[in-house]
């Protein structure tokens, strides 16, 4: 087996790797055939494994580098760890909006930064340690593995037989055929957690959540950060006007942002890194110390011998239904390999339909999931539901209603300056298809708007909720109060102003 190493090879990261792949691990003795197989140690994998080795299934798990997966080992714990210092720096540079004067030359210790992400992934890491799932009584195997018939898989030389399985392999950092790229050298989202030293110019190339989350970070640490897309706006999935917001905060965080750029080569010189690039026909470049690539994922199914087992699979993951089932009937997918929504949450609840549909003869779709995600910039956006170009895709007719967080006393208070609360109703009623909320706190501000589109709640219940004051969510109450304005119709209100004066 492998030895794994991190870099830098300290005392936290050695801790990380006694837990999500011990060294002197040694795999088990496959026992029979095992009622599911679980390929792949990440969010998915492991709610799939410890949720049948809770109902008494006899589980296998294999995974080949860390358990834990992307999550917590090169995406949302570390980068919302290094994103929370991040915050600090963002609250200082406005202190003086406040009547906070902070002494000039306030800056970040990215060492001390970087360390304090290592110290806190490993302790995290002990809950997705492999003596812990074998303390629960799961056979966890630790290599690289490979499908050897439909109802075989084999790490190493020791062969693991399955009556059902589910493939959690999860995803990796897409690259780019730029010209010099690949020669002159960028990192990811999965190497630039190995930092130790800040870039002194940084360049992002894609301005999605991943490069836009980590652009401002590194600016807010210091680094003359650079972000580059295709594309006219950052963060190109979400609502225009709440990418204006995050675009305009990350102008005043001092970024440079080259939007619609296409970039046609880059080199390595003396100086550092030179991209070279096009903008509205005119030929540019741009010098920086370190290049990040975050243009999306791809998925992990390369090594797996899917052909073997009569899987399917494209360049996109492996092929499922909507009961996440693959082309065999009895190899379930869930997480980053096979789903469009590549987040942790999301990986989480398909990983609950796979142990349902595979263990229990249920039929959960995965398409009755209401699915909310959150980009952790400064304004955080959040989103669940359509937005209104799928409405109309989609020939529904919507109205919004939309409350700017200014306008309500605790969004003065704070200085929520630019955030808002947007809300999507079917026409003519209160029924939620979708909303965006931009702002601090929004993440934890879209549960209440998914949690009502699960329960099929309208905007007529949210209006009745007693919202505490002064708290931002009361501009979700807020949005509810217009709709229930636009029920006083001209004849309702003639007919209440006939009330009213036979009354006085």
């Amino acid at each position: 087996m492998p030895e794994i190493t991190l870099i830098p090879n300290d005392v936290y990261n050695q801790e990380l790797i006694q837990q999500a792949h011990p060294p002197d691990w040694i795999n088990p003795t496959p026992n029979g055939r095992y009622n599911l197989l679980v390929i792949g140690g990440g969010s998915a994998g492991l709610v799939c494994a410890v949720g049948a080795a809770g109902v008494g299934a006899k589980v296998a798990l294999v995974e080949k580098h860390l358990l834990g997966g992307d999550c917590l080992n090169t995406g949302c714990v570390p980068s919302k760890s290094v994103i929370r210092s991040a915050k600090v720096m963002g609250e200082i540079q406005k202190a003086a909006d406040f009547g906070v004067h902070v002494p000039a030359g306030v800056t970040a210790d990215f060492g001390q930064v970087m360390t304090r992400m290592r110290r806190i992934r490993a302790d995290i890491s002990h809950h997705d340690s492999a003596q812990r799932f074998a303390d629960m009584g799961i056979d966890v195997f630790l290599g690289e593995g490979k499908f050897t018939s439909e109802t075989t898989f084999a790490v190493g030389n020791k062969t693991i037989e399955f009556k059902k399985a589910v493939i959690a392999t999860g995803s990796r950092a897409a690259n780019l055929p730029i010209p010099g790229l690949a020669e002159t050298g960028y990192i990811t989202n999965e190497t630039f957690f190995q930092l130790e030293e800040r870039p002194l110019r940084l360049a992002v190339i894609g301005a999605g959540p991943i490069g836009s989350e980590l652009a401002q970070a590194m600016q807010r640490f210091g680094s003359q950060v650079s972000i580059f897309d295709i594309i006219p706006q950052v963060l190109g999935r979400e609502d225009a006007e709440a990418a204006a917001i995050v675009q305009a905060q990350m102008e005043k965080d001092g970024m440079t942002l080259f939007l619609e750029a296409n970039i046609s080569q880059v080199r390595q010189t003396e100086a550092g890194k030179i991209i070279e690039f096009t903008i509205n026909d005119q030929t540019n470049s741009l010098l920086v110390d370190e290049i990040l690539l975050a243009v999306g994922r791809r998925p992990n199914v390369e090594s797996l011998d899917l052909e073997a087992a009569q899987i399917g699979y494209t360049n996109k993951g492996v092929v499922i239904n909507d009961t996440l089932q693959t082309t065999n009937k009895n190899v379930y997918a869930a997480g980053d390999v096979a789903l469009s929504y590549q987040f942790t949450h999301t990986a989480d609840a398909a990983a609950r339909i796979v142990l349902q549909n595979a263990l229990f003869l249920g039929r959960q779709k995965f398409s009755s999931l209401t699915i909310p995600w959150v980009t952790y910039t400064d304004p955080e956006v959040a989103h669940v539901g359509l937005y209104p170009a799928d409405a109309a895709a989609q020939g529904i007719e919507i109205d919004t209603f939309t409350t700017y967080l200014h306008e309500i006393d605790r969004g003065r208070a704070d200085g929520e300056e630019a955030g808002f609360v947007k809300i999507h109703v079917k026409k003519g009623s209160d029924k939620i298809l979708g909303a965006t909320i931009v702002g601090s706190h929004a993440g934890d501000m879209i549960s209440e708007v998914t949690l009502a589109m699960v329960g099929g709640l309208g905007l007529k219940t949210i209006q009745q909720v007693i919202h505490p004051y002064p708290t931002l969510a009361e501009a979700i109450r807020k949005c509810a109060d217009a709709w229930n304005r636009t029920r006083l119709t001209p004849t309702v209100a003639k007919l209440f102003d006939k009330w009213l004066a036979w009354n006085r």
